[in-house]
């Protein structure tokens, strides 16, 4: 976060701790799709994950697929349904996976059931996320008369039959791209409101079981800033990461909830380092992924030097990533660098 040639010499700002000398530690792994895109990925155990995009057949013709990992190997699971275009996956277990996107499906272990999003006369839902706890799964994202650019934030949850939009403040323009799960009463929401003529600036809201409440963010003066993700390590520790714009370039861009309020956090001044997604490990790490274009970079937060750590990143152009329940190992999923349109899924592990 600058406004300092700094940024463009790869210096950090105070509080942030670039290692660039550590080895390189995530491993490509084979998918059974030669060209397309993997845009999601979510994982159940080390050996169980469900990863979700989509395969070029033609000029313009694409195969919706799913793929999964047994601990070994990515595999084609099933085709996705026709349309679904899906942009996020919430694996629940083998037999209970939502992904959303144009629409959604459910899993059920045998087939894909499609559902339509909620709409109303004031617009359809456009989600960009997708989180659950229990019996509840919530999906956010902004709904739409036109176009992304007349969206409100919206948020809907699953009633067991079909989708419903759930009542939000009064926002005016932005949308959310994140959700974080601490229990069924205690969700956060995280995205980007569009104000002096579209610029950007964080929105946080916060579900307590009755309603959603907006709550404020600091402030981030002459800088469009955005959140992108959002994690929970508990209800007094909720980590949301996005970018800041500046002098041409997108910067790295870090908050955390400590219970009362939330915090920026510094973190090395990356040039196109904008931050994608954020993540809690099995065994207690926080990390967070992105970049734009040929630049990647990967955080890692050092609780004894109370930083952000820069550490080698995956070479890949980040679409989604996921942490590991009951371990340390991290997958991210996208594109390869080199290439046009070469899937990538790569996997780090401690």
């Amino acid at each position: 976060m600058k406004r300092l040639l700094a940024a463009t010499l790869g210096l950090t700002l105070l509080g942030a701790v670039t290692v660039s000398a550590a080895p390189q530690t995530w491993s490509p792994t084979s998918v059974p799709v030669d060209h397309g895109d993997i845009l999601a990925v979510d994982a159940l155990t080390d050996k169980e994950a469900y990863a979700v995009g989509y395969r070029l057949t033609g000029l313009s013709e694409v195969e919706q697929v799913a793929l999964k990992w047994d601990g070994v190997a990515w595999t084609q699971h099933s085709l996705l349904p026709t349309g679904s275009f899906a942009a996020a996956v919430e694996a629940r277990s083998s037999s209970d996976i939502w992904i959303i996107g144009a629409a959604s499906a459910h899993w059920d272990g045998a087939a894909w059931t499609q559902y339509p999003l909620g709409s109303t006369p004031a617009g359809r839902m456009v989600p960009d996320a997708i989180a659950s706890s229990g019996d509840k799964v919530w999906i956010a994202g902004r709904q739409t008369t036109r176009s992304i650019k007349d969206g409100v934030p919206a948020v809907q949850t699953w009633n067991g039959t079909g989708w419903q939009f759930e009542s939000l403040p009064a926002l005016g323009i932005g949308e959310l791209t994140g959700l974080a799960v601490v229990g069924p009463n205690d969700v956060w929401a995280t995205g980007s409101l569009f104000v002096d003529g579209g610029a950007q600036r964080p929105l946080t809201l916060h579900w307590d079981g009755t309603s959603w409440q907006h709550v404020s963010t600091p402030t981030v003066p002459d800088r469009p800033t955005w959140l992108s993700g959002v994690t929970a390590v508990g209800p007094n520790d909720v980590w949301a990461v996005g970018g800041s714009y500046s002098d041409g370039g997108d910067l790295p861009f870090s908050m955390r909830w400590d219970g009362r309020k939330w915090t920026v956090v510094r973190t090395p001044a990356v040039f196109d380092g904008r931050l994608r997604a954020v993540g809690r490990t099995g065994t207690g790490e926080v990390w967070a992924v992105g970049g734009k274009g040929s630049v990647g970079i990967a955080l890692r937060w050092e609780p004894r030097l109370r930083s952000w750590v820069r550490v080698p990143a995956p070479d890949v152009v980040v679409r989604g990533f996921s942490t590991v329940p009951g371990g340390g190992a991290l997958w991210a999923v996208g594109v390869a660098r080199q290439g046009d349109l070469v899937p990538a899924v790569v996997r780090r592990t401690r």
